[in-house]
């Protein structure tokens, strides 16, 4: 995405959860353990990929993504489909987005990638201190 920035890779996180599971010192019901909340987004508005998950292997991955910001108002909080942060770039000043993988099959989610959107201008009242 053209403003994409402030990425942050969750990649040695994951690796070191599905390590610790592995080896048994997590147990599956700790690793999986989406959300119902989570796993509705992902049935509904998740974006499938090609990555089978890592600890069930029955089912293909979903991200979903969430976007926060200051400037996002009532979108704060949303979860939003990739094509829509194209435009919200362009709309909002700034905001973060986060996409989590989830398996539908067994519950297993993990934040994959933060980064930072928007066209990097605030808005006329934004970043002012009050006056008293």
């Amino acid at each position: 995405m053209w403003s994409q920035r402030m990425v942050v890779d969750y990649g040695l996180a994951r690796r070191a959860t599905l390590a610790d599971l592995f080896s048994g010192g997590l147990t599956v019901d700790d690793a999986c353990d989406a959300h119902p909340y989570l796993l509705r987004a992902a049935k509904y508005h998740g974006e499938p990929t090609d990555n089978a998950c890592p600890v069930c292997q029955k089912e293909r991955l979903t991200h979903v993504t969430y976007v926060y910001g200051d400037q996002l108002g009532r979108y704060a909080g949303r979860v939003k489909a990739t094509r829509e942060l194209q435009e919200m770039a362009r709309e909002f000043g700034e905001f973060r987005a986060y996409v989590v993988e989830v398996c539908q099959s067994c519950g297993w989610n993990h934040l994959t990638r933060s980064y930072v959107l928007g066209h990097g201008e605030t808005a006329p009242d934004e970043g002012r201190t009050a006056r008293t």
